[in-house]
């Protein structure tokens, strides 16, 4: 079984290869097997070709909504993002959202919602990032000190 193709050209080869297929006197049956499709599929490919010739299996493209970024941009927002974010002007090391849409929308005039770029960061495999919780009244001898002597007693008990 040949796995089905998402681009338009390979959509529409497969419908000339499964026309000329049944021209050749191959079973409508096994071709449709072969190409991973319905037989009723392959029927209409057939039947389409008959009306229309190659020009009717061309389909149609059928475009959704363009990307707010091109691949340009996009890779512009992921070398940003391996940077610290002090770098470009935030106060603390910490990648939001919130702020990334805001950099977006200052150096290259596109505006994201928040939540929209949430969900295009995850797509990239970029996760939420969560500061890291320290007491503003900690000493940190005091914690070395816990660390190197009270824990690893406490450890062996």
């Amino acid at each position: 079984m040949i796995p089905p193709r998402t681009t338009h050209s390979a959509l529409a080869q497969r419908r000339f290869l499964a026309v000329q297929r049944v021209a050749e006197g191959v079973p409508t049956k096994q071709v449709a097997e072969v190409l991973g499709v319905h037989v009723e599929t392959v029927r209409l490919w057939v039947r389409t070709h008959k009306a229309g010739g190659d020009e009717a299996l061309q389909g149609t493209p059928h475009p959704g909504r363009q990307p707010f970024l091109n691949p340009e941009q996009e890779a512009q927002v992921r070398e940003w993002l391996t940077q610290s974010p002090t770098a470009h002007g935030f106060l603390t090391d910490l990648w939001t959202s919130a702020r990334v849409a805001q950099l977006i929308h200052q150096k290259l005039g596109v505006q994201f919602h928040p939540n929209y770029l949430r969900e295009w960061l995850s797509k990239r495999r970029y996760s939420p990032q969560k500061p890291k919780r320290k007491a503003k009244q900690q000493k940190p001898e005091l914690v070395q000190e816990f660390l190197e002597t009270t824990y690893p007693a406490l450890q062996k008990k």
